[in-house]
């Protein structure tokens, strides 16, 4: 919390109404005894309640879960630098920016989180290298970081021969290419109306081969490229497609 939200929130010794004020009018001695208690009481239960904020306030500051964090920087590709940040609660975010303060947010079904979380788990929070001693060539840093309060742990590495390493790049990669389809697909809507099509076709591609995850992230665009005519029929129509394959998956 900055100094100015704690000044907003809780009142300077000036104001507290528990610290006289300087119009020693209001404290004479001649004051009746129940206004004196009046204010006692006042007094008390004004300090209760800020007790009680600032108590809140550490909790919420100490809640800090397990997360975890993948990044992969390559300089040449496109792009050059992707990020992905996990919650233990499925909550995430996508960026391809350090300085991005406006991350793509998403959320990760349960199923998937236990299966992230659990690999990491496998590979003892990164508390190991992973790098492999064969010679390959440069495929991008990829780092893994774990986070919890002050416990951190993280790896960096080219290529592993980890299978554990590989299944959780794996399902880091597929979060960031969810998330790449969505940005495309959210520009095409709204400044390419006749690349809406070839966003929707790549798009339907990526699903077909098991590339996305977190699949309820499209809805709202597919609904609304589905309902809105000035798009091509063809876009409509697969657009309608596929938000239906999202909402009545096949067994």
């Amino acid at each position: 919390m900055s100094t100015s939200e704690i000044d907003r929130v809780i009142p300077t010794w000036r104001t507290h109404p528990c610290v006289p004020c300087r119009d020693s009018s209001r404290h004479a001695p001649g004051a009746g005894k129940s206004a004196g208690a009046a204010r006692t009481t006042a007094c008390a239960t004004n300090l209760l309640k800020w007790s009680l904020i600032f108590l809140l306030a550490a909790a919420a500051f100490g809640a800090d879960g397990p997360r975890l964090f993948y990044s992969r920087s390559f300089p040449g590709s496109v792009p050059a630098y992707l990020e992905v940040r996990l919650e233990k609660n499925g909550d995430a975010q996508y960026r391809e920016a350090l300085d991005d303060d406006q991350p793509l947010t998403f959320h990760l079904e349960d199923a998937g989180t236990s299966a992230v979380f659990d690999l990491a788990a496998k590979l003892d929070y990164f508390k190991h290298p992973l790098e492999s001693p064969l010679k390959v060539a440069f495929m991008g840093t990829k780092t893994f970081r774990y986070e919890n309060g002050d416990q951190k742990s993280q790896v960096q590495f080219n290529y592993s021969e980890d299978p554990n390493a590989h299944a959780l790049m794996d399902w880091f990669e597929r979060m960031a290419e969810s998330a790449e389809h969505r940005i495309d697909l959210e520009r095409a809507a709204k400044y390419d109306h006749l690349g809406v099509f070839k966003a929707v076709v790549l798009l339907q591609s990526a699903m077909e081969r098991k590339r996305l995850v977190a699949l309820d992230q499209f809805l709202p665009m597919l609904d609304r490229i589905a309902k809105n005519e000035t798009y091509m029929h063809t876009a409509r129509e697969r657009a309608a497609e596929i938000a239906e394959a999202i909402r009545s998956p096949k067994p």
